[in-house]
């Protein structure tokens, strides 16, 4: 009885130190965990069963690897925050499958997304047919993001300026220029893509959000 007791109090306090790593690693959906996340919680949930079966030796020995995957998590979620670049090599960015209609073959062979897989994300989006959709945006999640088509409304919201970085890629797939972007800039008195936080293009208009003083 007294190895069921120890097992219990176990489960108990590694359940609640699993609760609070979670609360610290931040608020976001299963499905929409990047790799860092993924391979964090795998690794966790693996220690905690070590911590539970092997109720014969010392407890806090399985705390410190713990301990280093949430310090590990948190420094690169800092890292992430800072800079889109990391973000990008970690957790990959939006890709366009479809564009007016059309699918993009080249961009679903480079991401090794099949026809299966489009459709089955079309039916959950609620899309009968191809032609209706204008755009429709694999996530790094691997979650389709679908935009129909509507009357009046063309595009979809594209980052121009993140972070206070030119994303020169996105003017070129909207056929802008940086003359054009530092042009409409200057108008709104903005010398500095520093002080931009996020910038996009919405329905043909800037959408500009400056840092907060």
């Amino acid at each position: 009885m007294e190895i069921y007791g120890i097992i219990s109090l176990r489960v108990v306090v590694v359940y609640l130190l699993i609760v609070l790593i979670f609360r610290l690693m931040g608020k976001r959906e299963i499905g929409e965990l990047g790799i860092i996340d993924l391979v964090v919680f795998i690794m966790i949930a693996d220690i905690a069963v070590i911590a539970i079966e092997r109720y014969n030796e010392s407890f806090f020995k399985p705390l410190l690897p713990m301990g280093i995957l949430v310090l590990i998590q948190v420094i690169f979620s800092q890292f992430s925050l800072r800079s889109r670049n990391f973000r990008k090599l970690v957790d990959g960015e939006p890709i366009i499958i479809i564009k007016d209609g059309k699918i993009i073959e080249k961009q679903m062979k480079k991401q090794r997304y099949n026809f299966d897989d489009l459709l089955m994300q079309l039916r959950e989006n609620n899309i009968r047919y191809i032609s209706d959709v204008e755009f429709a945006i694999l996530e790094p999640t691997g979650k389709l993001s679908v935009i129909k088509k509507e009357k009046n409304k063309t595009g979809y919201t594209v980052g121009l300026i993140i972070d206070g970085e030119l994303q020169e890629e996105k003017l070129s797939e909207l056929n802008l220029n940086k003359e054009w972007l530092y042009d409409e800039l200057n108008k709104r008195g903005i010398k500095n893509l520093k002080e931009i936080s996020f910038c996009s293009y919405e329905n043909g208009k800037l959408y500009i959000d400056k840092y907060n003083k």
